[in-house]
């Protein structure tokens, strides 16, 4: 009786994250440490009395149920013997009926036939058998025969370590430099390519961005490199392997690792880093402070006059995206004798998703429906059952629009280049495709730049730092490592459709579940071919397929032989 309800329980809170976030619970679960969980089940407003005295009752009902049935339900032992025995076999087929041709459905209906128990048992026994293998005897290669960079891999010992002549791909497209510029990072969370710019196929909720548009260069087939915010710093700003949940989450003893920030540091930048919740989560201090960043305002380093967001059972996040850029720029820069490098990270459009001034952004996702999007009555209703989550990215979008009028006013400005990036597609609004999660807007905006192009070049977060770095040492010859362990290509600039990189991606915390080689995408052991968009069609190839898999295997198994043995960049 007692694990009966502990079964019908599981379920249910099973099925309520499902509900929640429309994604089934797997060994993510093992990623986080209590603390991080209960924060982030108080942030979405489920840790309620509502929700605790709900449990309390049916826990109490069910054993209530359970007792009247074993006091008046009574069956002689031999009848007792082939119900039990027909209950087991019914459960043992109920486990093992497969998905109807998952192939043919997109993911939010394949993870509505997942049996959620299922699926998190055997994501569970994935983790605690297999989690931690590895053998020394990996490929010793580079795929540098078939994409852009030719990458030269030096020492066995440290399987990611190589030389490489990394082009400067951005420079046609800039003005000459006649001195070091500041570079500025907007992090914008949860923005998807989804809901944001040229060809949103949601329809874009960010017209200030798409504004600037006009004056940057944007690829619009661009990728993070996780599906959550754990891995936007590591891969956007280092180009890093994950780790087994993420790059941060080796804080404890970091593997020796250079990035854009230690580099530039080098260099003589001085860079500063501003976001509105705690910075210790996901270990983002950690990675920041071995990064030797010069400043980093959290949420206990705001003025007493900024306002934190509304709150949810007591809980709030902390400061909103406009007190984020508002406190940013009273600190920003902290000297006036070095060039800078700045990082804003908002947390607004974040679950559970509760804009400040409400009344106003409300009025402004109806006229933004009518008038932006031109949206018919009929299909508004779609829309508006997700306001409150497209409320926060018009707010985001209304935000960076300050930020970049005031920054306007500053004479650095004009010396100045900003990146403006998505950590993941949020996963409340159901996705496309099992690649829409990663598809993200990447911007470079700039009064510097002479060409302003949209490229359809695919490329992703890994490309940013060596494209980045590349770029500054052409314009004004800045001194880069001989030897290094960035994962990307370079930005791609095609105009047409193309893709040039080969790369695994992270969906959650200790799910390492997709790879990329070009145009094709490996999903779950699933192929499929990328087109432009990133749309994703389903296609039978087994030797590509068993290409893909053999090189996904051999990067997890490096990955794996660098968190036991921290051999990622030697020590000068």
């Amino acid at each position: 009786m007692l694990w009966l309800t502990i079964a019908l329980l599981s379920q249910a809170t099973l099925i309520s994250y499902f509900l929640k976030t429309l994604l089934p619970l797997g060994k993510d679960l093992y990623a986080y440490n209590i603390e991080d969980i209960i924060l982030t089940v108080q942030s979405s407003g489920q840790l309620n009395f509502l929700t605790i005295g709900g449990g309390i009752v049916l826990c109490v009902l069910l054993f209530f149920i359970f007792n009247l049935a074993n006091k008046y339900l009574v069956f002689s032992s031999k009848m007792g013997l082939i119900f039990t025995i027909t209950m087991y076999w019914f459960l043992i087929l109920l486990y093992f009926i497969p998905i109807r041709d998952s192939n043919k459905l997109d993911d939010v209906k394949t993870n509505i036939q997942l049996n959620k128990s299922k699926y998190l048992s055997e994501q569970s026994f994935d983790y605690f058998m297999f989690n931690n293998e590895y053998y020394f005897d990996f490929y010793l290669r580079s795929l540098s025969d078939i994409l852009f960079v030719k990458k030269e891999l030096v020492d066995p010992s440290y399987p990611f370590l190589h030389k490489a002549d990394y082009p400067d791909v951005l420079s046609p497209y800039f003005d000459s430099l006649s001195a070091p510029p500041d570079i500025v990072f907007v992090l914008i969370e949860s923005l998807g390519k989804a809901y944001s710019g040229k060809a949103a196929y949601l329809g874009s909720f960010t017209p200030f961005l798409d504004s600037l548009e006009s004056h940057s260069l944007v690829w619009t087939n661009a990728i993070s490199s996780t599906g959550r915010t754990f891995g936007i710093m590591p891969g956007l700003l280092a180009g890093l392997p994950f780790g087994e949940r993420g790059f941060q989450e080796l804080y404890q003893d970091f593997p020796h690792h250079e990035t854009f920030l230690s580099v530039l540091h080098d260099n003589g930048y001085e860079s500063s880093f501003f976001i509105g919740s705690d910075v210790n989560f996901d270990h983002e201090k950690e990675f920041l402070e071995y990064a030797d960043v010069s400043q980093i305002i959290d949420i206990n380093r705001f003025d007493p006059k900024y306002k934190k967001m509304p709150a949810t059972n007591g809980f709030t996040w902390g400061y909103g995206d406009k007190e984020i850029f508002n406190n940013g720029l009273s600190l920003f820069p902290k000297s006036n004798e070095k060039p800078q490098l700045g990082i804003f990270q908002t947390v607004t459009s974040h679950d559970p998703y509760l804009v400040p001034e409400r009344d106003y952004y409300l009025r402004k996702f109806e006229e933004h429906l009518d008038t932006y999007l031109n949206l018919t009555e009929a299909k508004k209703p779609e829309y508006r059952a997700y306001q409150d989550i497209y409320m926060t990215i018009l707010y985001a979008d209304d935000a960076v629009k300050d930020f970049i009028t005031s920054y306007s006013q500053r004479p650095e400005f004009a010396n100045t280049i900003f990146v403006f990036t998505g950590d993941h597609r949020l996963p409340d609004i159901p996705m496309a495709s099992r690649l829409d999660r990663f598809h993200v807007p990447l911007i470079i905006y700039s009064s510097l730049i002479n060409k302003p192009t949209y490229f359809k070049g695919m490329t992703s977060h890994f490309e940013v730092t060596p494209s980045l770095l590349a770029f500054l040492q052409a314009q004004i010859g800045i001194q880069l490592p001989e030897q290094t362990i960035w994962m990307g290509q370079v930005l791609d600039t095609s105009r047409v459709f193309q893709s040039n990189i080969a790369m695994p991606l992270m969906r959650n915390k200790n799910q390492l579940m997709e790879y990329i080689n070009r145009d094709y995408f490996l999903s779950d052991n699933q192929l499929f071919v990328i087109s432009d968009g990133l749309n994703i069609d389903p296609v039978e190839d087994e030797d590509m397929k068993n290409k893909l898999i053999g090189e996904f295997e051999d990067f997890k198994n490096k990955n794996n032989y660098t968190i036991q043995t921290r051999k990622l960049l030697p020590l000068d």
